[in-house]
Order: C-alpha cells, then sequence, then structure tokens
C-alpha cells in the first residue's frame, strides 16, 4: 500500500480555506487586510520521519493512518523535499542486503535543506558494534558517491554515533541577503523552507527603519535574530534549549554579524530580570546590563500555548511587537492583553503545513 498522495490541484482552494477560518477567527479583531504566504504545493518539508518494516527479505518505510492507527507502505513522500525522496529509495535498497545496518533498525529520520544537505538518522532496537560503524561509513561513502552531500547518525538506548557531524548547514535567501544557519538533528528548525524564507522577508519588512535596539524571546537557532539584525542598533536574544543557543553562537560566527547577543534564560526569568526581581549570573557572566540596552522593539515566537500573563505585561512596555504564532488561538487570547495599548498594524497567515489544519500567523502591533 502506498502512501495517501496529496493533490496539488487542491492547494489553492486549502489554503483560500485557512485564509477564511484566520479571518474568522479574528473576526472581532481590529486587523488590517491579511497577508497571505503560500507554500509549494509539493516537497516542502525539510524533515521526514518514517518507521521501518522487516517482512522476510524486504524493508520498507511506513507510516500509521493518525484516524485508524493502521500502517501503510511509504515509498516516496511528496510533502517531503525532493532531496528526501531522492535519497529515500536509495538508502531503503542499500541497507535491505546488509545484516549490520538492517538487523533491529525500527525508524528513519531525514533532516534536509534547500542548501543540498542531508542528514539521515537511523534508529534501532539494540547497541552498535564496530560492525555497524564500518558499514554505515560505506553506506555514507557510496551515497555521496552518487552525488549526495549526506551525513549519517546512528542511534540506540543511550547510545549515539555521528558520522560525521550531527548537524546540517542550511542557506535561506531574504530579499538580498543569504544567511546560514546551522540545524542540529532534534532541535527546533522551521519545517518549511520557503515558507520559513518569506516569514524572515516579512518580519524584516515590518522592522525596516527602526530605531534602538531589539529583544527577542524564545529565538531559537537565532533564526529571525540575525535577519533582523541589519534593522537595529543591537538586538538582545534569549533562548533556553542548550542546544538551539549552541547553534545561535555558531550562526552568529558564520555570518560575521556583531550586533546579536544570545543569552540563555526563558522569557518567563527574562521577565523577572527585567524587572528586577531576580539577578542572574549568567547576565554578569557574560557581561550583559540589560538597561544598556534601548530596545524599542520587541519580537516574540512563542510555543503553542502562547506567552504567559506576566511575559505579555512585559511585552506591553515596548513601542513595538512583531508576534509569530503557531497557534492562532492562544495569540487571540494574548491580544486580549495587548490590544488594550497596542493595534495591529500587520496581519499574515503562513502556510507552514499545506494540506493539515495547522496554521502559522505574524501580527506587527504598535503603541496605541
Amino acid at each position: 500500500m502506498a502512501a495517501t498522495p496529496i493533490n496539488p490541484a487542491t492547494y489553492q482552494a486549502q489554503l483560500d480555506e485557512k485564509a477564511e477560518r484566520m479571518q474568522a477567527l479574528f473576526a472581532d479583531v481590529d486587523t488590517p487586510e491579511l497577508e497571505v504566504f503560500a507554500s509549494p504545493a509539493q516537497h516542502y518539508r525539510m524533515r521526514a520521519e518514517f518507521r521501518v518494516w522487516h517482512e522476510g527479505e524486504d524493508l520498507y518505510y511506513i507510516m500509521f493512518n493518525q484516524e485508524t492507527r493502521e500502517k501503510y507502505r511509504v515509498d516516496q513522500f511528496p510533502q517531503a523535499s525532493r532531496l528526501i525522496n531522492d535519497l529515500m529509495p536509495l538508502l531503503i535498497d542499500a541497507m535491505k542486503p546488509n545484516r549490520a545496518l538492517r538487523h533491529k533498525l525500527f525508524q528513519v529520520d531525514f533532516l534536509s535543506t534547500l542548501s543540498g544537505e542531508i542528514l539521515v538518522s537511523l534508529l534501532y532496537h539494540r547497541q552498535l558494534n564496530d560492525e555497524w560503524v564500518a558499514e554505515a561509513k560505506a553506506l555514507k561513502q557510496r551515497l555521496n558517491d552518487e552525488g549526495f552531500n549526506l551525513n549519517l547518525i546512528g542511534r540506540a538506548r543511550k547510545q549515539k554515533i555521528v558520522l560525521d557531524q550531527d548537524y546540517v548547514i542550511e542557506k535561506l535567501t531574504v530579499h538580498d541577503q543569504t544567511l546560514t544557519y546551522q540545524q542540529v538533528e532534534n532541535s527546533f528548525t522551521q519545517p518549511n523552507g520557503e515558507v520559513a524564507q518569506k516569514m524572515l522577508a516579512w518580519a524584516v519588512d515590518c522592522t525596516q527603519d527602526s530605531e534602538g535596539g531589539l529583544l527577542e524571546l524564545y529565538c531559537g537557532n537565532g533564526n529571525f535574530s540575525l535577519a533582523l539584525a541589519k534593522n537595529f542598533d543591537r538586538v538582545l536574544a534569549t533562548e533556553l534549549a542548550k542546544p538551539s543557543v549552541e547553534s545561535a553562537q555558531y550562526n552568529i560566527a558564520a555570518n560575521k554579524i556583531d550586533n546579536v547577543q544570545i543569552i540563555r534564560m526563558s522569557a518567563e526569568e527574562f521577565t523577572q530580570a527585567m524587572e528586577g526581581q531576580r539577578e542572574f549570573r549568567r547576565l554578569k557572566d557574560n557581561n550583559i546590563d540589560l538597561s544598556s540596552y534601548n530596545c524599542n522593539t520587541i519580537f516574540v515566537d512563542p510555543p503553542r500555548s502562547g506567552m504567559d500573563e506576566d511575559t505579555c505585561r512585559m511585552v506591553q512596555g515596548y513601542e513595538r511587537i512583531v508576534y509569530i504564532s503557531c497557534n492562532p488561538d492562544t495569540l487571540k487570547a494574548n491580544l486580549e492583553i495587548l490590544g488594550h495599548t497596542h493595534r495591529i498594524t500587520r496581519f499574515a497567515l503562513f502556510d507552514q503545513f499545506p494540506y493539515t489544519h495547522h496554521m502559522e500567523a505574524g501580527v506587527m502591533l504598535e503603541r496605541k
């Protein structure tokens, strides 16, 4: 059984339906005209993961129907990038006759890029040994000889073997600027590369002619921080996840940007620091004096749960707010607070996840 195909002919209709749904959700909010940013109709996901099914001598990828939980075979996956689809059959065919590579393999994860790099993680229900390493190195060499820019990772319980790096280097073009991003396995990155570029361009456009500095909460690997840096005197960004902070530091250096400072703090901790409720050694250790930053603009890209009330109150202290949301419902709830002091001047829908109910939103707010 093959994976249920998507139908690119229906793409525009599903995008129109999302736009109508977004406008209906915010019907009682004073918003400007909705800006809609489309995805490619297929080959848009930079990441994909598949379970692996063993059937005699055969070996193939499977997925599960979310409603019935029935498994189905996946030979091609048009939602995923062309790079993933090109590699899928070659990888599985190379592992079929190789016991060291296929024995107790249960999952394959792909992380691809617009820049042509791809990382594959092979997950096992057994410990990996020297034989596996030798065969995995040979597999990597064979596939790279066929034109791929591939790295491999082997994972088992309490075991991770990296051949030769656990990240890809992505290149995203924003207006006339090409930015370099390290994207690490199992760390958050925007899944839809083409739409990610549109989101960055929209945020840069929103903040043109800015004065002073920018504060960013939930900055991840510096995805927005680096693109926005050219519009501000200085950028101070916070992120809690250690791998993301390390990637952000890598990305600052790779792009030779000298006005961005990343600190490892949660949004809640940063709110406490800004309000003088607590002192944090990590600020002193990094010689960060919050009072030296003249930030008139704040950028937030919170998790699906949105911002807590205290963070919303802190965010209200800024002249301009750029809010990217992966959950329009929590965005609307946050706007009930932010709307008392700010008005929405830009309103956008980004179709990160075509053919699903998920919608990504962006709003620009300015003090009334």
